[in-house]
């Protein structure tokens, strides 16, 4: 204890204790999140019932639910209707879309509970009460007793909210097509099942059904037979719970934080240990002669490594220590931003032991490998060569003072830096690492804006996407032409199919691309524009690697509309894209083997800004329109879903790499200014003043930081690629990109660092 409190005293270790609190905070934060949103996600499926199998159609009679029972594996079965609407809501000028979810006749749900946050549950004998849904609710300030219009089967229909609700299908409430929530224009609202389906002609019938299977059951085989008996009746494909809208994003955002919660505490926690390394390598050189006397008095290489590796131990504790109590303070302030787009009843924090357990030893761990190298090298040195001072640098001109007329304060910083260059390229590396962490954690703006500037600026060039209630013939284009501001009309047709390559399968909505697609066009991750062949599919190539194919491979297409073939289309093209699971083909390619006309299911369309008023009224009162999405609502969402969670993270990162930045150019000044103290005072013995003296060492700090810019923007570029490998999923894919501004701040913050360290 005495050993570290005159160590610390001497060269005040503050970046060996932040670099690893930094680390284990971050591993405790984001971890301790990813536990307590399992945790709550599984506690709320089972006691909500929430489905295992769901599947959309077009319309059966209820007596198919009894051959739906018959399924072998099938515990419960849930029949509904399920319909989306145009919303008319107060004070809002832009239309909006509901879904109108169908509640049993009495009691609750069997499967899929809803849970009432406020209010009451729907009056059976009362056809336009409903409960809504707790986002789209706070997002207009609505309540029980509130109304909103909605445009059921072409009819104008007010609509009171008696209650606030939750529902585990919605834990992240995202509207069809869309990638982000928009809680202001896309709201579920529950309601009597009595009153719904007579307004969609569904009296004696549904379109949804939700299973949950018993023990033992293999969900592929229910889903091929409950196919097999919603296919003449317009079956739109079973999916399993892994593949439901809710699942399987919350479980995408719990796969990215496990492996960012890995990723970046093994960066901190490795900058900590190569600090360690240094520091105690140099603070073991001022010990040499202790060393020396201590071996001679007895003491074995064993004791004394033990003796110094204690120190480190106790640096890593105390960091460690601090990182679990700040990273259950950042803990439980992160989980109540996931509480805003991931909504459930109780939503609660908890750190386990094991977290914590974890992160301590960890620590330690690191701490005791960064601290061993140095410490070996310290008690091998025999002692009677460990108890003569080292032998002295020969100084000799170096090339720049060959080259350059320097001062006499420069030529001692670079001679010193050149007599000694092991351990100048050693506070090189240390700085540069600091140089590296701000890089990564600053590079996250940039990354986000070259994404928006993907989607939003050179994929999606349109103002508005109109989706159909169903598939139209092409006269619907010149519908949409009529409506007032519309200006330019590019015609989608997107059709639901299951691709299967061998046991893999995999439902999404293949999108047919016009030949020269003007305003929604199809982007790399690089921002390249791609032309879809004008046969066979394109696809993400994530898609590809989930079905196990790559391109000329063939896969086996089953279309779940209309006359519903089965096809084999041959793989032409993957294409690394950024978000979501998408595929392609040319629109004539996709008409002939559906074997239909110029049907279309939505419309791109620019609209002329001063007439948007009258664009919205217009969309709100017509039948056929399922939903409208604007690509300035979307973009919206996308900064507020994406680049508040991204900011907390870029918080993060900066705030402990401007620490440790701080830290490492503070020790390397400090235990350098330790290392020469003789020679600074003899100095000052020959008439140097202590401006000239302070220059010489400045000087030093000032060239190891130069030179370790570039090093560390080297490094900081492979530690951002590595980090970004965690970004890599089925929900989005993001590229490591940094622009000049960014390495500037990089640069300036330690440059700032250096100047107050020294």
């Amino acid at each position: 204890l005495r050993l570290i409190q005159r160590w610390g005293s001497q060269t005040h270790d503050i970046d060996l204790e932040a670099a690893r609190a930094a680390g284990v905070t971050m591993f405790v934060t984001y971890l301790s999140n990813f536990q307590s949103l399992r945790q709550t996600r599984d506690d709320y499926y089972h006691s909500a019932r929430f489905a295992d199998v769901f599947a959309s159609l077009k319309r059966a009679p209820t007596s198919v639910a009894a051959s739906i029972e018959a399924i072998p594996g099938v515990e419960h079965v849930m029949t509904r209707v399920v319909a989306d609407v145009t919303l008319d809501v107060p004070g809002m000028s832009e239309p909006a879309t509901g879904r109108l979810v169908s509640l049993p006749p009495a009691g609750h749900p069997e499967l899929n509970d809803v849970f009432v946050r406020r209010g009451r549950w729907v009056d059976p004998t009362r056809p336009d009460e409903v409960l809504a849904s707790e986002m789209f609710c706070e997002a207009h300030g609505f309540g029980p007793g509130d109304r909103v219009a909605a445009l059921i089967n072409g009819r104008r229909r007010w609509l009171t909210i008696v209650g606030v609700a939750l529902s585990p299908e919605y834990i992240y409430t995202i509207r069809p097509g869309e990638l982000f929530p928009d809680k202001r224009r896309f709201g579920i609202f529950w309601m009597n099942g009595t009153a719904l389906a007579p307004a969609f002609d569904m009296e004696g019938g549904f379109n949804d059904v939700s299973l949950s299977l018993g023990r033992g059951a293999i969900a592929a085989d229910v889903i091929a037979q409950l196919d097999r008996i919603l296919e003449p009746y317009g079956g739109l494909g079973a999916v399993p719970q892994s593949q439901q809208v809710s699942g399987w994003t919350l479980e995408n955002e719990l796969s990215q934080l496990q492996t960012f919660g890995f990723i970046t505490p093994l960066i901190f926690l490795s900058v900590a240990a190569f600090i360690l390394n240094v520091a105690l390598a140099r603070a073991l050189a001022l010990q040499r002669s202790q060393i020396a006397a201590m071996k001679a008095l007895g003491f074995s290489n064993r004791e004394l490594a033990w003796h110094y590796i204690k120190w480190g131990l106790a640096i890593a504790a105390v960091g460690a220590v601090l990182g679990v109590a700040a990273g259950a303070w950042l803990g439980a302030g992160m989980i109540a931003l996931y509480n805003q787009y991931f909504r459930f009843p109780v939503l609660y924090y908890q750190m386990s032991t094991g977290v914590a357990a974890a992160s301590l030893v960890g620590a330690l761990v690191v701490a005791a490998l960064g601290a061993w190298s140095a410490v070996r090298r310290a008690v091998r040195i025999p002692p009677a060569d460990a108890m003569r001072p080292e032998a002295p640098a020969r100084y000799h001109r170096s090339l720049f003072e060959r080259s350059l007329r320097l001062p006499m304060a420069s030529r001692m910083v670079l001679r010193n830096l050149e007599r000694q260059p092991v351990r100048s390229m050693v506070s090189v590396i240390g700085i540069a690492f600091a140089v590296a962490v701000l890089f990564v954690g600053l590079s996250f703006i940039d990354v986000m804006n070259v994404l928006i500037n993907q989607q939003f600026v050179m994929s999606m060039r349109q103002d508005a996407t109109l989706s159909f209630v169903q598939p139209r013939s092409s006269n619907a284009v010149q519908d949409v032409h009529h409506i007032p501001g519309t200006m330019d009309v590019e015609p989608m047709r997107s059709v639901p199919a299951r691709l299967r390559a061998g046991s893999h399968t995999r439902t999404v909505a293949i999108s047919g691309v016009p030949s020269q697609p003007t305003l929604s066009r199809v982007v790399t991750r690089d921002g390249r524009p791609v032309d879809v062949p004008q046969q066979g599919l394109a696809m993400s190539r994530i898609l590809g690697d989930i079905l196990g194919v790559r391109a000329g491979d063939v896969v086996q297409v089953s279309v779940l509309e209309g006359r519903r073939p089965v096809l084999d289309v041959p793989v032409q093209l993957l294409i690394d894209d950024s978000l979501g699971l998408q595929a392609y083909m040319r629109q004539d390619a996709l008409h002939r083997i559906l074997g239909e006309g110029d049907t279309v299911t939505g419309a791109a369309i620019t609209v002329d800004p001063a007439a948007m008023e009258q664009f919205y009224s217009a969309v709100k009162a017509m039948p056929a329109v399922a939903g409208v999405g604007l690509r300035d609502m979307i973009l919206r969402n996308f900064r507020e879903t994406m680049a508040e969670t991204m900011n907390l993270q870029i918080f993060f990162n900066v705030l402990f790499s401007a620490v440790i930045a701080f830290g490492v150019v503070y020790n390397s000044a400090r235990v350098s200014l330790s290392e020469r103290s003789h020679e600074l005072a003899s100095l000052r013995v020959l008439g140097f003043t202590r401006a000239e003296i302070s220059l010489i060492l400045l000087g030093e700090l000032a060239a190891l930081t130069l030179v370790a810019l570039p090093v560390g923007a080297v490094i900081g570029y492979g530690l951002g690629q590595l980090i970004m490998s965690g970004f890599n999923n089925e929900m989005y894919r993001l590229s490591f990109v940094v622009s000049p501004s960014t390495i500037a701040w990089a640069f300036l913050v330690v440059i700032a660092a250096a100047g107050l360290s020294g």
